[in-house]
């Protein structure tokens, strides 16, 4: 019988004990116990049906933080003048973004990353064409859209799971 590791998910760990400190708002011993052993058992008991934890590469990851969070405040500041401006401005469109990531993990946390930026909304993933439908609220040019996606997102999430950039099969936007 093969031995499961106690930290085989260390980052699940971390998120599922932050995540229970911060809905007890408490740093109790109790609740700081009750924590660790939520982050040990959990994935513990789970590794058999989780995919393998990805490994990921730290400085990159909080260089990606960096933009997205820089992006965020930006992307409120620019919706807010476009929604209290005229309404003709506006120029709604679809996005068709190639996708070179193959790890799920990272797909899901492209079009996290998407939709979380305010005006653009990732729809659908289609994994076997290898793209992400995006919705934007305004957009005067798509391929040009596309581009800067790929750029300041996925290449950094290429990096930050270790993959290669591959050439995309999800034909243009």
């Amino acid at each position: 019988m093969k031995k499961t590791p106690w930290l085989a998910h260390p980052w699940l760990s971390v998120l599922l004990a932050l995540s229970w400190l911060l809905l007890q708002h408490t740093l109790a011993p109790f609740h700081l116990l009750s924590a660790l052993l939520i982050g040990l058992l959990i994935p513990r008991l789970l590794y058999e049906v989780l995919p393998p934890a990805p490994t990921i590469h730290i400085l990159p990851a909080l260089r990606l933080t960096l933009v997205v969070l820089g992006d965020i405040v930006t992307s409120n500041i620019t919706v807010a003048k476009l929604v209290l401006g005229p309404m003709s401005q506006l120029q709604p469109a679809w996005v068709r973004v190639p996708l070179q990531l193959q790890h799920p993990t990272a797909i899901s946390l492209l079009a996290s990353i998407i939709t979380t930026t305010p005006g653009t909304v990732s729809v659908s993933i289609d994994e076997e064409r290898r793209y992400i439908q995006v919705h934007a609220l305004n957009c005067s040019d798509p391929l040009q859209m596309a581009a800067d996606i790929q750029q300041r997102y996925e290449r950094p999430l290429l990096t930050i799971f270790g993959e290669t950039a591959s050439t995309p099969q999800g034909g243009k936007a």
